[in-house]
């Protein structure tokens, strides 16, 4: 991870040289800055409530190269700004393109854990800047950084409308009554998995951050559940069938595996992975879960029967 993150770093040095905001530069320019004393005197209501944002760490000193002028830590240098009052003579992230933004962002970010795969992201890709999300004048953390499932899944839902769409069905799990949350499930920042896909343990899906009863390791391993995502067998958002299964039928689900050999025989059996004695036009084998009930694994059965 270490090693991950000490990349993206040199990756993003020349960005960050461009935009003149490392801290040596600073340093070199500081002739330029004007001090946040300077921009209260007309962003009065702005500087009052900078003094309860997390940022406020800056002008204490937490980072000496930006202590007095945490302001110009985001927006650039302001002394000449402070003589014209010409918007364009200061930087306002909100509206620069989304790939300058976070340049910004992460002179500082980059080497969090929660942010080392944020160049790496679908969101940065699909040109979504960390302000999208980020209140970054906000007067409390919660506010820049929302905490409370209701307002994370409507932050989400503000622009993945199709999956929350999903979470209407009859079977999905808890976000509209608010049990859980899309960061649950996701990393919005960034993760190798698709989809941002948090994990669990070493690097296994992080389903079983809940489901860790299914997790095994079984004697009998049932193969797609080792092998591939709870989503061959699953829909994670919601689905109009039990178990949110991407089938109506359960039979259904498992010939998409276990059905090999043509649906009907000289023998007149259907689902003839051996044992080949499984009609499927008699109803006691048209749910497969009846005798195979160990689907994920069984610790006793080599046919996951118990």
């Amino acid at each position: 991870m270490r090693n991950k993150a000490a990349s993206l770093q040199l990756a993003t040095l020349p960005l960050l040289l461009l935009a003149g905001l490392l801290p040596g530069q600073a340093q070199d320019a500081g002739s330029q800055y004007a001090g946040s004393d300077t921009c209260g005197t007309c962003h009065e209501d702005l500087a009052a409530a900078f003094q309860k944002n997390p940022h406020y760490v800056l002008e204490q000193g937490d980072r000496h190269e930006w202590k007095g002028k945490a302001c110009e830590a985001c927006h650039g240098p302001g002394q000449k700004h402070a003589e014209s009052t010409s918007a364009a003579d200061i930087i306002d992230p909100g509206k620069l393109n989304p790939a300058a933004t976070d340049t910004i962002c992460l002179t500082c970010h980059l080497n969090q854990p929660t942010h080392v795969g944020r160049l790496e992201s679908s969101h940065v890709r699909n040109q979504v800047s960390c302000i999208a999300c980020h209140k970054v004048h906000a007067t409390t953390r919660s506010a820049m950084t929302p905490r409370a499932p209701a307002v994370i899944n409507e932050l989400c839902a503000s622009c993945h409308m199709n999956v929350w769409a999903k979470f209407q069905q009859p079977y999905h799990h808890r976000l509209p009554e608010r049990a859980m949350s899309c960061v649950d499930c996701h990393n919005p920042h960034g993760t190798p998995w698709p989809a941002m896909q948090q994990t669990f343990g070493a690097n296994e899906p992080g389903c079983y951050k809940c489901h860790g009863y299914l997790r095994g390791p079984f004697t009998f391993e049932h193969e797609p559940v080792r092998y591939e995502s709870c989503t061959i067998c699953h829909e994670p958002h919601g689905s109009p069938n039990p178990r949110m299964l991407i089938r109506q039928e359960v039979s259904t689900l498992c010939l998409e595996c276990h059905a090999n050999l043509p649906a009907a025989n000289s023998k007149g059996t259907m689902g003839v992975v051996p044992p080949a004695f499984h009609d499927l036009r008699a109803p006691q084998f048209r749910n497969c879960t009846v005798c195979h009930q160990k689907i994920h694994g069984s610790y006793v059965d080599r046919n996951l029967l118990r």
